[in-house]
């Protein structure tokens, strides 16, 4: 690790969220987080803004619980930061917020190996230089049809992006009605019933880690019809059950890493998903990232080395944007 956790919370704080004197800014965590959710309250107070820290059950954010019947308490505040264990990005609740002209920074702070996310090198990465490289596969997905992922593994995948409009995360938020993750990466919405094919999974299976071997995954109608039978299929098989809706077997987004400080190495799904060289699937709730589709919760699949083509375009060989 190169960074301290005083310093990650100021990045977050003062660099990405770009908090202003005077600005109400509602930090929401857990109890697994208060060390890294108060060093950022102690960032805001520093620059002069109005923060309050609003503490859940670690074990509710995912499915929403907590925040779809509750979110009138964010309704005033300029600005939120989302620092709980799970995402809390794609809940209705924070979708409803955003519409209301808040400020929404997602930095789910689970690990894997008891560090803080805060102290990873991700944090390091430069917003200019993500900017960079999301502006030059930008232009191919504006008014596109569909998209076709390979992998020199097997992986041969194809979803429909019709209609939908991309976004680029980079950390940066610093504007009104905006939602962003310091994930870094392009991420759009999927047609939530069109993804056909295969994904041969080699990297992570978001917040449950590293894939042992490879997984041989099928799609068929926008939704995940099969996984392979070995140990981290079943793995990814038991993890998906757990979450007893099916709606989450439907693939609602399409994601490109750009933060060449990351490494896909299973210490943190945002930071797995987020990194330079990989593309993602993500599962379920895609509301608050332009798509339709509600579910009990969002994770993401994530995949080494791809060759991207967007309707006739290729934009990525082997992981590399070209």
């Amino acid at each position: 690790m190169s960074i301290t956790m005083t310093d990650g919370a100021r990045i977050v704080v003062r660099d990405w969220l770009r908090i202003k004197e005077g600005e109400r800014l509602t930090i929401i965590s857990d109890e697994l987080h208060v060390p890294e959710a108060m060093e950022m309250r102690a960032h805001a107070a520093v620059a002069g803004a109005l923060p309050i820290l609003v503490i859940v059950p670690s074990a509710s954010p995912q499915s929403g619980e907590g925040f779809d019947a509750g979110c009138v308490a964010f309704l005033g505040a300029d600005a939120i930061i989302g620092a709980t264990h799970n995402s809390i990005m794609t809940t209705r609740a924070i979708s409803d917020a955003v519409h209301a002209d808040s400020r929404f920074l997602s930095i789910p702070l689970a690990t894997n190996d008891g560090t803080s996310l805060l102290e990873g090198d991700m944090m390091t990465m430069d917003p200019e230089e993500a900017l960079g490289l999301a502006q030059r596969i930008k232009p191919a997905f504006q008014g596109a049809r569909a998209v076709r992922v390979r992998t020199a593994l097997g992986t041969d995948l194809r979803v429909s992006i019709e209609g939908r409009t991309g976004s680029i995360f980079r950390g940066l938020c610093d504007r009104k009605g905006m939602a962003t993750s310091v994930s870094f990466e392009y991420s759009i919405s999927i047609v939530e019933s069109e993804t056909q094919g295969s994904i041969v999974l080699d990297g992570s299976m978001g917040y449950i880690g590293l894939v042992d071997e490879p997984v041989a995954l099928s799609f068929e109608g926008g939704r995940l019809v099969d996984i392979e039978n070995n140990p981290s299929g079943r793995r990814l098989a038991d993890y998906v059950r757990g979450f007893d809706d099916q709606r989450m077997y439907v693939a609602g987004e399409l994601g490109i890493g750009l933060n060449t400080k990351a490494r896909c190495e299973g210490r943190s799904y945002i930071e797995d998903e987020c990194t330079y060289g990989t593309f993602h699937i993500g599962m379920g709730r895609n509301i608050t990232l332009g798509g339709q589709h509600y579910a009990n919760g969002h994770f993401d699949l994530i995949t080494r080395e791809p060759d991207i083509t967007v309707d006739d375009a290729l934009i990525m060989a082997k992981g590399e944007i070209i």
